[in-house]
């Protein structure tokens, strides 16, 4: 328990220090109809945090934009370069015609490469004109130097994995993996114009037109991809995340290097111009979300320091808010990771949306309602992941069930910070007033502060007692009180306290504090990075208060 208390207020006060969100980011084309890509295969190297780089392969783009955009904007300036991994995420929209051009950059030893898109209907041909390639076991293969172009119909949304189909067990390990996001068409009969409520799994009423009131009114842009995940009222959300779980020995890595340096510039099919890294027994050390380990994965997209890492694992939200949740199992092994503050409501798995057998009605925009079957998906307590597994999901957070004001919104409160209104509807949550505050709070605990008669670092009056601060980390990792809400750690401690307050110069807790929870594998062992405890597949849940403004576009 010491442990895990260290562990989260070092995290909560590193992230407190970070202005870094995450979002979805990808590329996608500018075609109408058509979405085209052209990817590459090259080896680059890879940072981790224990100061290693990894000799690695990934996917990247042979053009940069305009031939791709990318999606969302983003006041970071982004980039695809020739290798990242995971690869770049590929957006498209539902009904679209998909072209991937595949160029083979890797080294000449390295052999063919390519690309799977399981769940799709690929057609490609070796003999084309424009390509250099030949038929593999499962699909064409690029040869070195050669490039295949890969078609086929986004024929539903949802989240999906790609990845090599070549010599999978050395090449998924070096890196050559990735995501495809396909987004339900508006022009989709289906298509949810107004979102209804989430009749199968105990979530509340899913409007994300409310929240998207109250993010104008407070200032904050929209950096979802879709108002909806698929073809149903069900699945609208109004934050999104990807997260992409994968693992690494690098061994593996060290001798796919060693056999490369050894053969050199050699000619692609000559006598010892091939690699033979034996990828058993197999002994990863650096676990990976989105291609970083633990802290690096908080820190911005696009940072400079990360030229083949561009992708971040850093979700925020506010409390009510329905936030998507894009899971892929990329790698060898089983990853459940653990979404601390609420299970995650599962709507899809592989884009296949998870139905029950009885019939919904759902409102229209025309004040009529449609009949639809409604959602049956698990509430998972991890989100497992196995070996090119996808799922779509959803994660909410209110505040209910801790019978203290989460934020002390105090009307009466001399702390300008502390006085916005959420008004209880006959069930608790805020429902009245979305610009006001957060819609679907829980508001039935909005006049119980933390602490009503604050001293030093034990509570006198308060429902809750601040624990022994020789308990947690000293200096800013802490963030002063299990209650992160504005100033909160400020009026905790007291003119006589000894805690110190959470965050720094840049970050103050009167700017941005939340709850942290902790997201993490549930597999010890992958919580470390190269065995330092913590690291790897870690990451924080930051929910803030309304007054903080989420921006993803840095």
């Amino acid at each position: 328990m010491k442990r895990v208390l260290l562990l989260v207020g070092s995290l909560a006060g590193w992230l407190l220090m970070s202005a870094a969100q995450a979002a979805a980011p990808g590329i996608t084309s500018t075609g109408a109809t058509a979405a085209t890509f052209a990817l590459t295969a090259s080896p680059a190297y890879i940072s981790q945090p224990d100061g290693q780089t990894v000799y690695s392969w990934g996917y990247g783009c042979t053009t940069a934009p305009p031939a791709a955009a990318f999606a969302p904007a983003t006041s970071t300036t982004p980039f695809c370069n020739p290798m990242q991994i995971p690869g770049p995420t590929l957006v498209v929209t539902e009904g679209q015609t998909v072209n991937v051009r595949l160029t083979n950059s890797l080294p000449a030893s390295a052999g063919n490469t390519s690309i799977l898109f399981p769940g799709f209907n690929v057609s490609t041909s070796c003999t084309a004109a424009s390509a250099t390639g030949v038929q593999g076991l499962l699909t064409c293969e690029a040869t070195p130097g050669g490039t295949v172009t890969y078609t086929f119909t986004a024929s539903s949304p949802g989240t999906r994995a790609y990845y090599s189909g070549t010599q999978g067990d050395l090449q998924i390990e070096m890196g050559l993996y990735g995501a495809i996001i396909v987004l339900p068409s508006t022009s989709n009969a289906n298509y949810p114009t107004v979102c209804g409520t989430l009749a199968g799994g105990g979530l509340p009423v899913a409007n994300p037109g409310n929240n998207r009131s109250a993010q104008a009114t407070w200032g904050e842009g929209d950096f979802r991809l879709a108002a909806a995940a698929y073809d149903h009222p069900d699945t609208c959300y109004d934050r999104e995340y990807l997260f992409q779980f994968s693992e690494m020995d690098p061994n593996i890595h060290l001798q796919a290097l060693a056999q490369v340096t050894a053969a050199g510039n050699c000619t692609a099919g000559a006598v010892g111009c091939s690699l033979n890294v034996p990828t058993e027994p197999y002994h990863p050390v650096y676990f990976m979300i989105n291609g970083r380990s633990m802290p690096d994965d908080m820190d911005s997209n696009y940072a400079a320091q990360y030229q083949h890492q561009p992708y971040n694992g850093n979700p925020h939200m506010h409390p009510g808010e329905l936030v998507l949740l894009r899971i892929i199992g990329q790698g060898r092994w089983q990853h459940p990771f653990h979404e601390h503050g609420n299970h995650v409501r599962i709507l899809a798995r592989d884009g296949n949306l998870i139905l029950s057998s009885a019939n919904v009605s759902y409102p229209t925009s025309a004040n009529t309602t449609v009949s639809a079957a409604g959602l049956a998906g698990p509430l998972l307590f991890t989100t497992t992941t196995t070996p090119g597994l996808a799922m779509d999901g959803i994660f909410y957070w209110t505040g209910k069930g801790l019978n203290w004001d989460a934020y002390a919104h105090n009307p009466a409160s001399s702390d300008p910070l502390a006085t916005l209104t959420c008004t209880p509807d006959a069930n608790g949550y805020n429902t009245g007033a979305p610009a006001a505050v957060n819609y679907f709070e829980w508001c039935q605990d909005h006049n119980k502060p933390l602490q009503a008669k604050p001293f030093g670092d034990v509570a006198a009056g308060g429902p809750v007692t601040l624990p022994d601060p020789n308990l947690f980390t000293n200096g800013a990792w802490y963030g002063g009180s299990p209650y992160l809400g504005p100033n909160a750690t400020v009026r905790a401690t007291g003119p006589t306290g000894t805690t110190p307050p959470s965050g720094t110069i840049a970050n103050p807790p009167t700017s941005e504090a939340g709850f942290a929870f902790m997201w993490h594998s549930h597999n010890e062992r992958e919580i470390t990075t190269n065995n330092i405890f913590p690291g790897g597949m870690l990451m924080m849940m930051l929910v803030d208060s309304r007054e903080f403004v989420i921006d993803e576009s840095n």
